[in-house]
């Protein structure tokens, strides 16, 4: 028999994120988030995303045995202003046994019907901040720290309980003796010339803050089209520049402005942590810091994370400026792969800009859905 147990204090909050640590103990692609961090990002009185979402963490025991857990997600943004009238769901990992994914899944979908709402989608987050997606290929490439990792058998568990595809994303890499200038060195002599813009690079965290919430602005404006986004709260962009901000190195943040100095492009790239979370195995110290500030300077792969362009400028050519930036740093650090986050399969916009440099497909991911009326 099947327990649900709501986690609501401490103690069953700190089981709920760690309980991955048990099912993924033997597996070597799994990449575990430092455990202060998650229990950080579950506190109301420590994320603001709660001052417009609420967030409820189930926990599945077997006897005494924790065997998954899900957290039911609703965002007020999303339902009110942007009449999109979906229960989310997400951090749901579970043992292979249709009892315990039924479970947790029955759970949210009862949550979703008494706040009447239409229809339950997921693995998702808060917000587009948030990871995304269960994988559906490359089980056999190790995760990273932004994206969910799980066992092959997750898909036949939603496709079980009568869920369809809602999204599809692709994660592709390329090494990056592909980056060729003569793709975009021209183009980035022209653009610069003809705009009078400029890059702006950095070498200290600190001097990045003063201009990160106009590059929260930007990501807003940029990304606004795209399905299932839920734009950034000025509230949300301090706890942001401090989560995130910091891990990155900042020489891989780059900002272009125009001749007057607005901000109309910017790109975030992020060093590899993956092999850096295994060996700090979810704790900080003594030693997880430690193998986080080396990989932080001396990483070998990187993760393009974000790149924003304003839609004043797209199809311009400002991302040629961008990648010419990149190109000198990353020729400086001897980087040797390039990896993209998860991209949706319907942009085709995102595609066309890295065509030059030949990526490879190696992860795709889906999220599903299932109607509550």
């Amino acid at each position: 028999m099947i327990t649900i147990k709501e986690a609501n204090n401490k103690t069953d909050l700190k089981k709920f994120v760690t309980f991955p640590f048990t099912l993924y103990k033997d597996s070597p692609y799994w990449v575990p988030p430092i455990i202060s961090d998650e229990l950080a990002s579950f506190d109301k009185t420590k994320n603001p995303v709660f001052k417009d979402a609420e967030a409820w963490f189930y926990l599945a025991y077997k006897g005494d045995q924790i065997v998954g857990r899900v957290a039911a997600i609703i965002n007020h943004i999303e339902i009110n202003q942007q009449k999109v009238s979906k229960m989310r769901f997400g951090w749901f990992d579970f043992i292979d046994d249709y009892e315990v994914s039924g479970a947790l899944l029955d759970k949210v979908a009862d949550i979703g019907k008494q706040h009447q709402l239409e229809y339950m989608e997921g693995p998702v987050g808060f917000s587009n901040m948030d990871k995304v997606g269960v994988l559906t290929e490359g089980f056999d490439h190790i995760g990273t720290m932004i994206t969910w990792y799980n066992h092959p058998y997750y898909v036949n568990h939603f496709e079980h309980f009568g869920f369809v595809k809602e999204k599809e994303y692709s994660e592709s890499k390329f090494p990056f003796s592909n980056a060729d200038p003569k793709f975009f060195e021209k183009a980035n002599e022209l653009v610069q010339r003809r705009y009078g813009v400029k890059a702006i690079n950095f070498t200290k965290t600190k001097d990045v803050m003063p201009m990160a919430d106009k590059m929260f602005d930007l990501f807003n404006e940029t990304y606004s089209k795209l399905s299932s986004f839920v734009p950034i709260t000025d509230i949300q962009k301090e706890y942001f520049k401090k989560k995130y901000i910091s891990f990155i190195n900042p020489e891989y943040i780059k900002f272009i402005l125009d001749k007057d100095d607005k901000l109309i492009a910017f790109g975030i790239v992020m060093p590899s942590f993956s092999e850096a979370l295994q060996k700090a195995n979810g704790k900080l110290f003594p030693f997880g810091i430690y193998h986080l500030l080396k990989a932080k300077k001396q990483s070998k792969d990187v993760i393009f994370y974000l790149i924003g362009v304003d839609p004043e400028y797209q199809n311009k050519g400002v991302t040629a400026v961008i990648f010419s930036e990149y190109h000198k740093t990353f020729s400086k650090k001897g980087i040797e792969f390039c990896y993209r986050t998860p991209e949706l399969e319907d942009n085709v916009a995102i595609r066309q800009l890295w065509k030059h440099f030949d990526p490879k497909v190696y992860k795709r991911r889906k999220t599903f859905r299932k109607d509550l009326k």
